[in-house]
């Protein structure tokens, strides 16, 4: 351990009340890490960073996590500091039923936990799935050590025929054009290999892409950490200085606390909208902060989103991929571009501020990231819609939503649940035109359980061949931030909770107008009151384990979804001696 590391240290290490005594415990504390072959003097005081580990097979986004978090591991070792990998759970967005949303709050225990109890005084977060990202964070910010965010990074853009393709947005083009006929299964089975050529998690700017730019935009990760390939070297590099950073962090106790305020929170929302990201960034920044006890709100979405322009041509809103993002000049540049609008003052984990890190970035692709003056979209921030069938709000993204659509009043087709949705969407006898609109519910954080991605679902199979290609959509579930269309989402409270989503009937009309930020069922208040006299909750969806305390305590889209008894944080005290 350096002298000079030592000195500058703010306050003593937690590690030592493991490692640092001449006692008994001690003894066992090192003895049994001794048998991994660690020498006794990674025990001399140096600052101990655990790397927590979202590696998993059934997790493919972050199946190289392996690799990465070698190099974190070089780079804690180069700056003096003693490294232990910890795995935890690991959500799957592909694989995982009924949906890793309904598992992002217990991972962020296993977070919490695995870093409270052992002897860390700072941490490396290793993410890249969808979840994996906010579980992390909100695992830590309630530790509220020194952390630093690693993302695994993007595939390769997809190579089909001599066109790119996107992750997930391509999922759902493909399967409206088997529905056509435009493609057979033969085509999709090539596409797949075509789509998923390399390591890494999904290209567009989907959830998982969103979330590792709110991590820089949040000041949580290292400049450029959006963007880098997860195949590129310079990811490797990044984990690398990653390790050595963090050991710099816990000698100037530079706590998640302290980079994560609310000025940071209000940079990341900007920042989403011009980068159109995904709208599940709304729930998962609303959580972490309820962590940070920092308050966020969806009036603060709204409010700071309204006025934002769109710079960046991606897919699902646009044109281009990650890959060519990165090529472009990759977050900095957005960061730059939308300067006036940010707080430039806002630190993040090198130490620096955010417009430090970003002033001087040069935009090399004018197609893939817009000057301000000449933005991609006019709108990139999220709608956040109220009025009598949404009170507590629902969301909608302006810059993947039809123009035409955002101010339409129509007859209201309602599904009961996904699997009616199922039954019913392709039927040819279904009484559906494309001027109706479409509502799914009890697809919410209770209702199905878990918030799934289903909001976005396909259009009828018969108004498809007509040529339709949207329709108005409202449910009280999410999207894939892959995903495009005129969708309202989130939608508060949820049907299974009792909210007015659950007493919409078929024939109902719905009036949505998003410049007015109105999302109103026309039936009167006398009509709705007798419907609700005959609504009754749903049953329960299990009497044990986890899917019963997540439907127990669960929040609603607008708070987070988080659980009521993770909201805030307990620090990471040593707690007592287990021998």
């Amino acid at each position: 351990m350096s002298s000079d590391s030592a000195n500058t240290r703010r306050k003593p290490l937690r590690s030592t009340q493991w490692f640092g005594r001449h006692d008994r415990d001690a003894l066992v504390h090192r003895s049994w890490m001794k048998n991994q072959g660690i020498p006794h003097d990674q025990f001399d005081g140096r600052p101990v960073i655990g790397i927590c580990n979202t590696w998993s097979e059934a997790t493919p986004c972050n199946a190289h996590f392996r690799e990465l978090a070698d190099h974190v591991r070089r780079g804690v070792l180069d700056a003096g500091g003693f490294p232990i990998e910890f795995p935890v759970m690991s959500l799957g967005e592909t694989l995982m039923r009924p949906t890793t949303m309904l598992f992002r709050n217990q991972c962020a225990m296993d977070v919490e936990e695995s870093i409270r109890a052992n002897p860390f005084d700072g941490v490396v977060l290793l993410m890249g799935c969808d979840k994996t990202t906010p579980a992390l964070l909100m695992g830590a910010a309630s530790c509220d050590l020194p952390t630093i965010g690693v993302s695994g990074g993007p595939m390769l853009n997809g190579k089909f025929r001599g066109h790119d393709i996107g992750s997930g947005t391509h999922v759902w083009k493909f399967t409206e054009m088997l529905k056509t006929g435009e493609m057979t299964e033969a085509d999709t089975i090539e596409a797949e290999s075509c789509m998923s050529r390399s390591a890494g998690h999904c290209m567009t700017m989907g959830t998982a892409s969103t979330m590792a730019s709110m991590v820089e935009a949040l000041g949580m990760g290292l400049p450029t950490n959006a963007a880098i390939p997860a195949v590129d070297s310079r990811r490797k590099v990044l984990a690398r200085s990653a390790g050595r950073r963090i050991v710099r962090m816990v000698d100037e106790d530079l706590t998640m606390s302290r980079i994560a305020t609310r000025q940071a929170f209000e940079n990341a929302i900007m920042v989403n909208g011009a980068i159109g990201g995904s709208t599940n960034a709304v729930v998962h920044l609303l959580a972490i902060a309820g962590r940070l006890g920092v308050p966020l709100s969806l009036d603060d979405w709204d409010r700071l989103g309204r006025t934002m322009p769109c710079v960046v041509n991606l897919m699902p809103s646009g044109e281009f991929l990650m890959e060519d993002f990165y090529y472009a000049g990759g977050l900095p540049v957005v960061i730059r571009e939308i300067g006036e609008w940010l707080h430039k003052g806002a630190l993040t984990v090198n130490g620096r501020t955010l417009w430090d890190n970003s002033k001087d970035a040069v935009n090399y692709d004018e197609r893939v990231i817009t000057p301000v003056a000449r933005p991609f979209k006019p709108q990139g921030g999220i709608a956040v819609l109220r009025g009598n069938l949404a009170p507590d709000g629902a969301v909608l993204k302006p810059s993947a939503a039809t123009p035409q659509l955002m101010q339409h009043r129509g007859r209201a087709v309602v599904f009961d649940d996904i699997d009616d949705l199922h039954r019913r969407i392709d039927d040819p006898a279904l009484d559906v035109n494309a001027d109706d609109i479409l509502v799914l519910r009890n697809c919410g954080p209770k209702g199905y359980p878990g918030f799934p991605e289903v909001g976005n679902f396909a259009l009828p199979a018969k108004l498809l061949k007509q040529g339709v290609t949207d329709m108005v959509r409202i449910s009280d579930a999410r999207m894939s931030g892959t995903a495009y269309g005129t969708v309202v989402l989130h939608t508060a409270p949820e049907a299974a909770a009792g909210g007015p989503l659950a007493l919409v009937e078929t024939g109902d009309t719905i009036e949505l107008d998003v410049e007015r930020r109105r999302l109103h069922l026309d039936v009167a208040d006398d009509e709705l009151a007798r419907r609700r006299a005959r609504w009754r909750p749903p049953a329960a969806h299990a009497r044990r384990g986890w899917v019963k305390l997540y439907c127990d305590t669960v929040q609603q889209a607008d708070k987070g979804v988080d659980l009521e008894f993770l909201v805030g944080s307990s620090g990471a005290p040593v707690g007592r001696e287990s021998h």
